[in-house]
């Protein structure tokens, strides 16, 4: 079997992809990189250009973006359950939700935070609606179930799940009671358990 390496930091989205492994349950290896030096000496370069981590690497396949990297390994190992199969019609929404959540709401959420304000004739250009529209989508999306595809949990959860966690931690977005349900529906998943526990004990 070809080996699973992470190139990782505990402060960074690498803990998202940890997550994600735990769930799947295969053994992989951490590579641990610090920012500004190692994260940017030539040996990581040539495996990530941009030298920024999370990256994974699975035997000559090398991934990098966190979206990328959650539905590749979902894709990957398929036994693990955390995908729709192509001809699923969930696999819409599935991948619907990982696009909305690393293009447009990611970008709202990280503009809002830097105080970037828009012009009623630059907001056409840039992709996205006013937060509180996507959040009202993304909320009204969770409410049929327990999870974005109703009550099946997928990778799909692990990616979105983490930007939430991270952006209402952060007061980057509002909490809101349904938001902080899933959330804590999320984490406290024994493979979320497991992963926050392995960051952690590496920022020790």
């Amino acid at each position: 079997m070809s080996e699973l390496i992470l190139y990782t930091h505990p402060m960074s989205r690498g803990r998202t992809i940890r997550w994600l492994l735990e769930e799947i349950g295969e053994p992989y290896r951490v590579e641990l990189l610090e920012y500004g030096t190692t994260m940017k000496a030539a040996e990581y370069l040539a495996v990530n250009p941009m030298g920024k981590v999370p990256a994974l690497k699975h035997g000559q396949t090398v991934i990098t973006e966190s979206a990328a990297i959650c539905a590749y390994l979902a894709d990957a190992f398929p036994a693990a359950g955390l995908a729709p199969v192509t001809t699923d019609p969930q696999r819409g929404p599935y991948y619907r939700w990982f696009f909305f959540a690393a293009g447009p709401l990611e970008a709202a959420i990280v503009n809002q935070a830097l105080g970037i304000e828009f012009s009623e004739e630059q907001r056409r250009m840039v992709g996205y609606g006013p937060i509180p529209d996507m959040l009202d989508i993304l909320e009204r999306e969770l409410s049929p179930g327990d999870y974005l595809l109703g009550n099946r949990f997928s990778a799909a959860d692990v990616y979105v799940g983490s930007l939430l966690a991270w952006a209402t931690m952060s007061n980057m977005i509002e909490k809101r009671p349904r938001f902080e349900q899933y959330i804590g529906r999320l984490f406290s998943r024994p493979a979320a358990v497991r992963a926050s526990q392995a960051d952690d004990a590496l920022l020790k």
